[in-house]
This record gives structure tokens, sequence and C-alpha cells, in this order.
């Protein structure tokens, strides 16, 4: 049997390559076809591959571009195919001139043309081993698999586990689960095998199998690992490499519907906040983003102070929790709507005190009920926000950190009238006066009524402090030495706080 050259290739019809440069090459003897997005793939790489690329990973720069054509030429690679109309940029004069110095033939192939129909052809062509060549074969399946049977990502990679022989998991660089209903690598297998960071590339082999990029727009998303089953008939290196091409691919039509997803989420979440929506229809749009029908909700606050929160490492661990989840972007501040419950304070502290998430700060809300307007809601979590940022915490609950909101009444109307009722004769006086007798009754009470702290915090003298507190009392006529009318003074100051007047 003749062995295939790249010209064998190009005469195919049903492939449709168009030679661009490097005609010297032609004859050159091709024993795989493998696509690769890494800068340098050479690491990876056995040589006599014909390497195929969207153009991702194709410089944009004339000199970089034919580094990059020479770097792939010193390791072996028999051709580069690049696809038309996808990622590559313009590709230069220099490109061109060093395939035609090196004889390493520049192979265009159709947008219409997938990679994998090139593999296929190499594959039958050059495969002898009947065991590997049929798992490759139906590792390829799995494109189908992807677009007509509708199969979940743990359905498909069980599929490949079978065909491989490998044990497969999928790691964010981190360590944690990179695609749903995927597992990730026991934490000790994956802090001996992931490379310490997605720029520093290391060689596919480990001990029993391999590790290989899971590659994405922008980077390396993560990392497929492959371990040989016991008693398995492991397919190879190759059958890996293409099995980490189905891994992006499901990453990046995962990503689309998260994106879509999100997208309509964080109109319903300013459709809610603006309060457009009424509870029926709320309801309905709530069910049909996964939030369970009895489910009591909270309304999260996240900012960064001093720096710009990266909400996309935000985003990640929220879409990791598994929780259902509305997200809303406005301006410096990310709304998020989850149910009520442990799981999502939870969430809120973890996402304040990772290592990423510095100077990031949370307040959320007291729960509600679906369908209730966000208003009272969005001033709760504003409020615990700043409660938060007054006292150097990352993330505060406003039913944890002020339980009196729970008699409050529920209403703008009912809370407006308490404060007016309460508050308003002290409120007056101090726009009158220029006085400070509410934030002074506040600061004091915060302060467990002790009238050094209180002064110190207001930075006025302690008889100043006890002359205002006494006017307080004539002013409004509310005793403070009174049980019940302190009560009620907290109770009322505590409205104004979710009304954000004080």
């Amino acid at each position: 049997m003749e062995p295939l050259c790249v010209a064998d290739l190009v005469r195919s019809p049903a492939l449709q390559l168009r030679v661009l440069a490097g005609h010297g090459g032609l004859h050159r003897e091709v024993s795989w076809a493998h696509v690769s997005e890494l800068a340098d793939p050479t690491p990876w790489l056995l040589g006599a591959e014909l390497l195929m690329t969207t153009g991702m990973a194709v410089p944009r720069a004339a000199p970089e571009q034919r580094r990059y054509l020479e770097l792939l030429d010193d390791a072996g690679v028999s051709a580069l195919a690049v696809s038309a109309q996808l990622h590559a940029p313009a590709l230069h004069r220099e490109l061109f001139a060093a395939a035609d110095e090196r004889g390493m033939p520049l192979l265009e192939v159709p947008l219409s043309v997938p990679f994998v129909a090139i593999a296929q052809e190499v594959a039958t062509k050059q495969d002898t081993e009947g065991h590997r060549l049929g798992a490759q074969l139906q590792v390829f399946g799995a494109l189908r698999w992807l677009t007509e049977e509708r199969l979940s990502a743990a359905e498909i990679f069980g599929r490949l586990e079978r065909l491989s022989g490998y044990t497969l998991y999928l790691c964010t660089p981190q360590g944690r689960p990179l695609i749903p209903g995927v597992p990730a690598a026991p934490p000790t297998e994956a802090g001996a095998l992931l490379p310490p960071s997605p720029e520093k590339q290391a060689p596919p082999t480990v001990p029993g199998g391999f590790v290989l990029p899971v590659p994405a727009p922008g980077g390396t998303a993560g990392y497929l690992i492959a371990r040989a089953r016991d008693g398995a008939r492991p397919a190879g290196l190759a059958v890996v490499q293409h099995i980490a091409t189905v891994a992006s691919l499901q990453l990046t039509m995962l990503r689309h519907q998260r994106e879509t997803l999100r997208r309509e989420g964080a109109e319903t979440l300013a459709e809610l906040l603006a309060d457009v929506l009424d509870p029926g229809t709320a309801r309905r749009r709530l069910r049909r983003a996964g939030f369970p029908r009895s489910q009591r909700l909270v309304l999260a606050i996240v900012v960064g102070q001093g720096v710009t929160p990266d909400e996309s490492a935000l985003v990640r661990e929220i879409e990791l929790s598994d929780l259902p989840h509305l997200l809303l972007r406005q301006q410096s501040e990310l709304f998020v709507l989850l149910p009520a419950g442990d799981a999502t304070l939870t969430l809120l502290d973890g996402l304040t005190a990772a290592e990423n998430a510095a100077e990031i700060t949370a307040g959320s809300s007291s729960p509600f009920e679906a369908g209730e307007p966000l208003e009272i809601a969005r001033r709760e979590a504003r409020w615990s926000l700043s409660r938060a940022a007054d006292t150097g915490r990352t993330h505060v609950n406003y039913q944890a950190s002020d339980p009196s909101g729970r008699w409050l009444p529920r209403d703008v109307s009912g809370l407006r009238a308490l404060t007016d009722r309460v508050l308003g004769p002290a409120t007056r006086y101090d726009a009158e006066h220029r006085t400070e007798l509410v934030r002074t009754v506040r600061t004091w009470l915060e302060r467990d009524r002790r009238g050094e702290d209180a002064a110190r915090e207001l930075h006025i003298h302690p008889n100043t402090l006890s002359y205002r507190l006494r006017r307080f009392t004539e002013v409004t006529g509310f005793r403070l030495e009174s049980t019940g009318d302190l009560a009620e003074v907290w109770l009322a100051l505590s409205a104004a706080r979710h009304l954000g007047d004080h």
C-alpha cells in the first residue's frame, strides 16, 4: 500500500482542498490529521501530521505568521490546513513565502467541509489496527451525536469512555467541573496532573493516560484527563485528541446556550426591577428560568470597591452552583436573583471570599414571594451592601443583619406611613435647623445605646449627644427611656433604611 501524501488529499474531490503555497511539498507523507488551536502545538505532535486550524492559532502579524509556519515545519508537520471564513486573520505574503521556501503545503479548507471529513479520509487510508480504527471512526461520530441525537454531555462522554477505553474527566484550570454532567478529576489527581497554568504547556502523556487542553476562544478553557481503564483496550493518543475536540465543541455549544439564557434572564430581571410584569407573568417567567413553583426568592447586589468585579468569574461561580438564577448588569452593580435558602447564602459568602474576588462586596435581601414587586428587596439588598461596606464585611444578608425587618410592612406605603408618623417631625426639624437628630438616635441605637461609642462615631461631645437625644424626644414625643417607644423608633429607623431615607 502506497503511503498517503498531501497530494492524495488535494486530489480528493470530496475534500475540495486548495493549495495556497508550498506546492513543492505535496509529496510529503501524512500519518494523521489533527486539529489544534494552540499557538505552539509541537509538544503534542509526533510528526507527519496534517495540522488543521480554524485560524485562532494563526498570528496576525506577518513576521509571527512566518515563525509559526517554520515552527510547525521544524516539528515535522506535513501540511497546514486553514479553514476559510472562520477565525483566520489575513494571511500575509511572508507566510506564503515561508511555505514555498520550506516546501510545506499551506492548504485552504472550504467552510462546507468539516475537519472530521479530512480526518476520516486520512484514518481510512492510514490506520491498519482494526480496533483503533473502529474507535477513531466512532469517536468521529460524536459530532453527529451532538447535532442529531440530542444526547446530554453525560451520555456523550459515557459513550466516549466505552469506545476509547479511558476514564474521562473534564476540569477547569483550577480543577473544577468544566461541563455539567462530566466529572472533574479527584482533587489529588487533578493537582498532580494539571499544568500549573494554561500558559505553561506540558507534554500530553502522563502515567496511565493523557492530559490535553480543551481550547476555546480566548484561550484554554480547561483540560481533558484520560486514564486507561483496567481491562480495557485504550485507543491511543489520536482518539483522545479528537475527544478533546468534541469537548471543545460541546463547551462552545453550552456557552452559546448559557449566553442565550443569560440574555433572556437579564431581560426578565430588568422587567421585574422596573415592576412592569404582573404577578402571574412574573411567576411563569421564573418557572421557565428553573425556579421551583413555591420557592421564595432573594435579591443580591454585588459590586467592587476600588476595582471592577470580574463578572465572568462571578457568573461562572454562580453557574457551577446549579442554582436557578437571573443576572443583570447595571453600571457598576451586578443584580442576582436566587432561590432563598442556605445554599444561596453559602454561594454569596463564597463569591466574596474567593481569592480572585478581592474587593468584592455583596448585599442580599430577606426572602420574598415570587411575583412580589422587587422594590423593597432592592432597598434591603442595597442597605445590606452599605452595611457590609460600613462594617468591613464582604457579604451581609438583610434578614440576618436586621431581624427587626421581619416585623415591618411589606409595602412601600406602609413603610412610608410608619416613618412619617415616628420620624417625620424630627426629619423636618433637621431640615429646617440643619441638625442631625435622626442620625444621632440611629447611631446611638446601633451602638447599643453606648453614649461614648456613639459620640465618638459622630465626632461630638457626650453632652452634645445627650442634648440631641432629649431634643428628639421633645420634637417627636417618643420617649427613648420607654421600652415601647424605643421599639417603635427602632422599627421606624429600619423602615427608613428600607426606603433609603436614612
